[in-house]
């Protein structure tokens, strides 16, 4: 595993980093955008795999943990409060591999999707 996916929380510049690695197939993991539907149209973080909206959490969380138990997940939101409380239920329950993006797209100077 990469270094810097062997953390609770990972700020912006490590989270180019890692997507940079994730495209020469360095490392594996999901990046899960958990904002809304209108928030996500406005823009995206180039590289996001999914959006999970935080308001549909209980249509989504049981099939994601399930999917996903094997897997690093990277959960991203605004500013990082949405992603940490996602982060937080999937560790509660048992999934060791979550990380929460800090400072969110917010705070995020690599590529923008629109």
């Amino acid at each position: 595993m990469h270094e810097l996916l062997a953390t609770d929380n990972i700020n912006s510049e490590n989270l180019e980093k890692v997507l940079k690695a994730r495209e020469s197939g360095e490392v594996d993991f999901l990046l899960v955008d958990v904002r809304e539907d209108m928030e996500y149209e406005m823009g995206y973080l180039k590289g996001v795999d999914m959006l999970k909206p935080t308001s549909a959490f209980q249509q989504w969380a049981e099939q994601l943990f399930t999917e996903a138990k094997e897997k690093t997940i990277i959960f991203t939101c605004r500013t990082g409060i949405r992603s940490g409380q996602v982060q937080n239920v999937f560790r509660s329950n048992g999934h060791e591999r979550v990380i929460n993006h800090s400072g969110g797209i917010a705070s995020y100077r690599g590529e923008i999707e629109r």
